[in-house]
């Protein structure tokens, strides 16, 4: 594969709470091929009904980027900084993400959930989730699968038929030691430090 139409690994891409959409679109403008995963859900208002669209990961959206080229990335508006350690970007596992693009393309209603490592993995074997693999849950109102992104340690939820999986039982690790050990290290600034970050953004920046 040559360098020009070599596909570059997914970065995560902490943006401002509320313009994850807007870097998003100017991300695309600019080329780069993107991701931002969200739930849309109905909100109703006294004299309409809206469709809402709210993002799985808040503050985060997902970017295919050359790690040695990065300051265009982190000159676009609404963009904090690439999540990794220190200076270093730490790409997104591949499969994390193909697996997230599954379930939105499947229509089905997802939610953010709470970073679970450990719990009962299995694989969907029936439905438009078919060959997912992931951490089952049983609650009130049926089965969620639970997929989760390691290197913010986040997760999202979606609700799933049990007729879909055959066995819910044996519990396993979602992931390695081996992945643990080598993210462990790889801290997202949050939101809400956006102010201290944009300040090391611009330290990063000009070192670049």
């Amino acid at each position: 594969m040559g360098f020009r139409n070599k596909q570059w690994p997914w970065f995560a891409i902490l943006a401002r709470t509320g313009r994850e959409k807007n870097a998003t679109l100017l991300l695309e403008n600019a080329g780069y091929e993107c991701y931002l995963p969200v739930s849309k859900f109905t909100r109703r208002w006294s004299d309409r009904v809206k469709e809402v669209e709210v993002p799985l990961f808040p503050g985060y959206l997902f970017c295919r980027m050359n790690p040695h080229n990065r300051l265009p990335v982190l000159m676009t508006p609404g963009v904090i900084q690439i999540v990794g350690v220190g200076r270093t970007p730490i790409p997104v596992e591949e499969e994390e993400i193909a697996a997230i693009q599954r379930v939105g393309k499947s229509g089905l209603p997802t939610m953010p959930w709470p970073y679970l490592e450990v719990g009962q993995v299995v694989t969907i074997e029936e439905g438009p989730l078919c060959g997912l693999a992931g951490i089952v849950l049983k609650i009130k109102s049926g089965l969620k699968l639970v997929l989760s992104v390691s290197l913010l340690q986040r997760s999202v939820a979606v609700e799933i038929d049990r007729t879909w999986i055959s066995n819910t039982h044996g519990a396993a690790r979602s992931s390695s030691m081996e992945s643990q050990a080598n993210r462990s290290m790889a801290i997202p600034v949050s939101p809400r430090h956006s102010d201290a970050a944009k300040g090391s953004l611009g330290e990063a920046a000009e070192a670049d």
